[in-house]
């Protein structure tokens, strides 16, 4: 039971708060206990599955691969419990003032069916119920970014369904598709079925499996979606947006390339390695274009997913090992980065940088905080994503795939330089109006301890990053069926 919990509290707190729509009191009091509870539970599971292995569960006991089977393994759990630490901090950043979401009665169902249907889609062990996740993910993502009925935000959740609805359609065929020339899809089922698959077919069908989930993952040609809505959130949902969407898609192409395709087809891997540099460089540059943090920031989610995908097209047990690590690294560094980013709206009166400056004089615990977690985007030793970069750069040499590691250090410098943007125009210079003031509330407390609390997680995965790197590496080992 306790790998489907990841499912049944977020979605049965979706379902309370959304009977108590009449009393908004009530909801926030409903919505806390769920995510402190989703809280506990990802804990527990985290070291059941630490301590024991994976944990699974049959629906109704019916035999694999006829039932419906829930898997929590490493990579899951560990996916399960940054939803719910950012679920918990987004619901701490509604206390704040500091561009927090408006709460109409459909906010805290979208918000727990979201974290539902990520949570759900960690652990499912089948193709069809990762489809169905996927869409309840979507649905409630879409509700999010139309709350509040304004032109721009209507806007930015039709970009979002329309563009994502094509990997929906694409994920339905390759299932179909797989489904019509296997009869499985189990995960493990499929994994022993495909390497019978004619190669003449099994690359087309593998291709197209691939391709959904790439669109899911936001990387090249296929981000649009993704700064085509994320600049109309609000600061916390933004925060969630950014640890939890594309992730869904990349834990998919982790378990895709490090399990179910073994051997992967070297095509692909040469495919998912080209596209991983060319999200990573228009990543880049889109966010060196821009003025506005929100989409400087969004860029760079689409820059980092090309690392992930660079680190899975590695092929090798390091590069899945790494691909998780770098996912987890960017979970909590972006959410805290586009959080902070709230807090410069809140204090300094607009997202452009052009009409933002003054904040280092007036606000220093918030230019630290933002320093910290750019640098760690950077990939500045010790922090968290100095690790994940050097191990992408290290595996890429010892291939003898030179231009990758080129490639992967340029980006790390074109980074460096939008983080320093960020920098210089919101906190070093002065403000374009002279009259401006810092905003003086008491509200922000909070704010800050929601972000300092992720800083604190962050600086520990810079700091002692062995313990981490050493439970990656057992959860690639357990997607390629390897005993510890």
């Amino acid at each position: 039971m306790l790998a489907a919990l990841p499912l049944l509290i977020p979605l049965g707190t979706a379902l309370l708060c959304a009977l108590l729509h009449q009393a908004p009191h009530w909801q926030r009091r409903v919505s806390l206990g769920g995510a402190l509870l989703l809280l506990v539970a990802a804990w527990q599971l985290f070291a059941a599955v630490t301590a024991g292995g994976a944990v699974v569960l049959q629906a109704g006991n019916w035999p694999v691969p006829y039932g419906i089977e829930l898997v929590a393994d490493r990579l899951g759990c560990a996916l399960v419990l940054v939803a719910a630490v950012m679920l918990c901090i987004v619901l701490l950043w509604q206390q704040s003032a500091a561009d927090r979401a408006p709460e109409g009665a459909s906010f805290y169902p979208l918000l727990h069916g979201l974290v539902a249907g990520a949570g759900a889609a960690f652990v499912t062990a089948d193709l069809f119920n990762l489809y169905v996740w996927f869409e309840l993910a979507l649905i409630c993502a879409v509700g999010l970014l139309a709350c509040g009925g304004a032109l721009r935000q209507l806007d930015a959740a039709f970009k979002y369904l329309a563009l994502n609805l094509v990997g929906t359609l694409l994920l339905l065929a390759a299932i179909a598709l797989l489904y019509g020339a296997t009869g499985h899809l189990n995960f493990r089922a499929l994994g022993q079925a495909l390497p019978a698959v004619e190669p003449g077919l099994l690359l087309p069908l593998a291709g197209l499996l691939v391709i959904a989930f790439l669109i899911k993952a936001a990387a090249f040609p296929f981000f649009a979606w993704l700064p085509a809505s994320y600049h109309t959130l609000p600061g916390p949902v933004l925060a969630l947006f950014s640890a939890l969407l594309t992730k869904i898609g990349i834990c998919a192409l982790i378990r895709t390339f490090g399990g179910l395709l073994q051997p992967v087809p070297p095509q692909l891997l040469t495919l998912l390695g080209a596209l991983a540099l060319l999200s990573m460089v228009s990543g880049v540059l889109g966010a060196a274009y821009h003025w506005d943090m929100r989409r400087i920031l969004a860029f760079h989610s689409i820059s980092q997913v090309g690392y992930m995908l660079l680190a899975i097209a590695i092929g090798s047990r390091l590069g899945d090992a790494t691909a998780i690590f770098f996912a987890l690294h960017h979970s909590l560094v972006k959410a805290g980065l586009f959080l902070c980013a709230a807090l410069i709206f809140h204090q300094a009166g607009h997202y452009d940088l052009r009409r933002t400056g003054g904040l280092y004089a007036t606000r220093p615990g918030l230019a630290l905080l933002f320093l910290l977690f750019a640098l760690s985007l950077v990939g500045i030793p010790p922090l968290s994503g100095f690790w994940g970069k050097y191990l992408i750069v290290r595996e890429s040499l010892l291939q003898g795939q030179f231009f990758w590691a080129g490639v992967a250090l340029a980006v790390g410098a074109l980074t460096f330089y939008s983080m320093l943007k960020i920098w210089i125009e919101a906190f070093w210079k002065k403000h374009p109006d002279p009259d401006w003031r810092p905003v003086a509330t008491s509200r922000l407390t909070p704010a800050y301890t929601g972000l300092t609390l992720l800083l604190l997680v962050t600086l520990w995965m810079g700091l002692f990053p062995d313990t981490l790197i050493g439970y990656t590496l057992l959860a690639a080992d357990s997607l390629r069926g390897v005993s510890p």
